[in-house]
């Protein structure tokens, strides 16, 4: 079957680790459940690992263990201007304009967050899709069921579909679905089909994919 589409994380994946960025939101999960829980510094980082255990992220975590209003979570968190931490980047955009397939967002992050991002990398033009955590019914990545409203939402096929990511564990439910699967900023890992060190080398990859070389 020929690709028709391929999905990119956001975080982490559409910019490199180093900017900080990630590390931020991260920082600000841990002060909501500090916060808004009452739970000390070393409760609220035992509770989030063992949570990233058991759901794979920590609002999933909440939404199934506690009484919280996500609306409010996701505004706290993701209240960052990423202009602080990312710079325009042409070298993204003319490796997203190459691929003839539809592009999509595909992330846990809310829409607003995800456009700040875009708009400040300057590839917002580049996607035709965005996926955010609200279109998948507040369903994170990796729980199987964000993958099938994701294909559903998206009318498309598992192994139509590539997905780039920098977390393996959000890969493999993809892979299970047929996806053909790009790690990137690590090595390779079971269950994942490709790694690559960065976003930018995905574009000569599918590329060769698209002329009838591989996968």
């Amino acid at each position: 079957m020929s690709f028709t589409h391929i999905l990119f994380d956001l975080d982490n994946t559409l910019y490199p680790r180093e900017t900080g960025l990630l590390r931020e939101l991260d920082r600000r999960i841990q002060q909501w459940t500090e916060q808004e829980l009452g739970l000390t510094a070393a409760e609220a980082t035992a509770m989030r690992k063992d949570y990233f255990v058991r759901y794979g992220t920590t609002l999933s975590g909440l939404v199934a263990e506690w009484q919280v209003d996500v609306e409010d979570y996701l505004a706290f968190v993701h209240d960052v201007q990423p202009a602080r931490y990312l710079r325009p980047d042409p070298a993204l955009a003319a490796m997203l304009r190459a691929i003839p397939l539809c592009k999509v967002v595909f992330t846990n992050a809310p829409a607003e967050h995800a456009r700040r991002v875009l708009d400040t990398l300057g590839v917002a033009d580049r996607f035709e899709r965005l996926l955010d955590i609200r279109a998948v019914g507040m369903c994170s990545k990796p729980r199987p069921a964000a993958y099938d409203r994701a294909l559903a939402l998206l009318d498309a096929r598992g192994p139509a579909c590539i997905m780039v990511e920098d977390n393996p564990a959000n890969l493999r439910p993809a892979k299970a679905l047929g996806m053909t699967t790009v790690l990137v900023g690590a090595p390779l890992e079971n269950g994942v089909d490709f790694a690559r060190p960065t976003v930018l080398d995905v574009g000569p990859l599918v590329a060769q994919w698209i002329s009838g070389d591989g996968p």
